[in-house]
This record gives structure tokens, sequence and C-alpha cells, in this order.
């Protein structure tokens, strides 16, 4: 079978150290390493026979997709869906999907004890190896904070929620987290701030708005 969206790290794909991704999700570096080598780079990529990272050590680097499944895994555990049904489901919803990051779909729910996907004609399908029809009550714990294109794949990711302006595209700036549609780095505008700079100061340097500019400040702090 080929997978559509084969691992890529480079321009238009991001570039995600284990530091940049548990910065924007907010987990602990030694839990993003472990999940990268144990379930991404073993369990997953035995499964497609592709990588999911590039290099090694401090230099470990993986794409947006990746980032976007982190996510997605960690909405998971979060609402008690057990590690090995998440793999299980990774692994049914690739063949199904024909994609190496199913995680990284807008079409991915959960009930709490299994991991669903819309099927074709709109029923929720229960991804296990008999792919029974399961109609429930699901929700969507990771698609509020993504941007997917027509073809239910995301593309942008907000980390405060879309009412906010902090995006992370991995068109701009190598993935880096953004202020808005603009391509300023939130962490120049932090920066400055860390250094003492007045909110009103850094809004007419860069031409922002308030609102643009504590948002860059308070995503830079809860990441902290």
């Amino acid at each position: 079978m080929t997978y559509e969206n084969q691992a890529t790290f480079g321009l238009g794909t991001g570039l995600y150290t284990v530091p940049d991704i548990s910065s924007i999700l907010n987990l602990p570096q030694p839990k993003v390493r472990r999940w990268l080598k144990e379930y991404w780079n073993n369990q997953f990529a035995g499964h497609h026979q592709q990588p999911f990272s590039s290099g090694s050590g401090s230099e470990l680097v993986t794409n947006f997709y990746t980032l976007i499944e982190f996510f997605a895994f960690y909405q998971l555990r979060q609402e008690g869906v057990t590690t090995q049904k998440i793999i299980k489901a990774h692994n049914v919803l690739s063949e199904t999907f024909e994609t190496q990051y199913p995680f990284a779909k807008s079409n991915i729910f959960t009930d709490g004890r299994h991991v669903l996907f819309t099927g074709k004609v709109g029923e929720i399908i229960k991804a296990d190896e008999t792919l029974q029809i399961t109609i429930k009550e699901v929700f969507e714990p990771f698609c509020k904070k993504i941007d997917f294109n027509k073809n239910n794949l995301a593309e942008r990711f907000f980390p405060l929620g879309k009412d906010h302006s902090i995006v992370i595209d991995p068109k701009r700036q190598f993935g880096q987290p953004v202020i808005g549609t603009t391509n300023i780095l939130s962490e120049s505008v932090f920066n400055l701030f860390r250094g003492g700079e007045p909110v009103e100061v850094i809004q007419r340097l860069y031409d922002l708005t308030q609102a643009q500019v504590k948002d860059a400040i308070s995503y830079h702090q809860h990441a902290a």
C-alpha cells in the first residue's frame, strides 16, 4: 500500500525538536522523547516502514504532522483510551486512510473507550479489525485547536485556541509560533517584553494590536 504524506523534514513541513514539541504542547521533555522513541519510531515506524524523525540526540527533529499526532495522542490518553488501543487504532486507521499520519486527520473521535473515525457514509466506525459500526455521542477534543485543509489533514495549530493569535504553521518560519497572519515570531515579541520593553512600545514596533502582544507574552510564559 502506498501511503500519502510520507515523512519529510524541511521547508513547508516544519522542523520540531523535542524541546519545541514540549514547549508547544506543554508536555514534559522526557515524556515527549520517550513517546517519540517508543511509539512513533518503534511501533508506528515499524508498521509503516517509514521514519517519523531525523537526526539524533539534540539534533533529533520531526515534522508538523507528528506534532499534531502527539497532541491527538495526548488528548486520547486524557480521555482514558489505553495506549494499546491507540496503537491498534493508529495502525488500522493508517491503512483505512492510506496515510502515515491518521491522527492528523480531522475525522478522528473518541468515546473514552475506543478510537473512532467517520466513515465515508457518515457512520461512526470503531477503529479495530472488525470495523464495526458504533453509533455514539462523541466529541473532538483536539479539533478545536486545529485548522484542516480540504483533504481533512491538519495544516495549522492554535496552541492557545482559535480565539487567540498564536499560530503554528509549517509553511511559515519553519513552523515556529508566529502571530496571526504575520511572519513575526512570538518569541521575538516575548524577548522584548522580557527585556523590559512596555507592551505599547512593542505594539508600535511590530504594528500589532495589544491583544496580539499579550497573546505572545501569555503563550511563552505558559510554555516556560
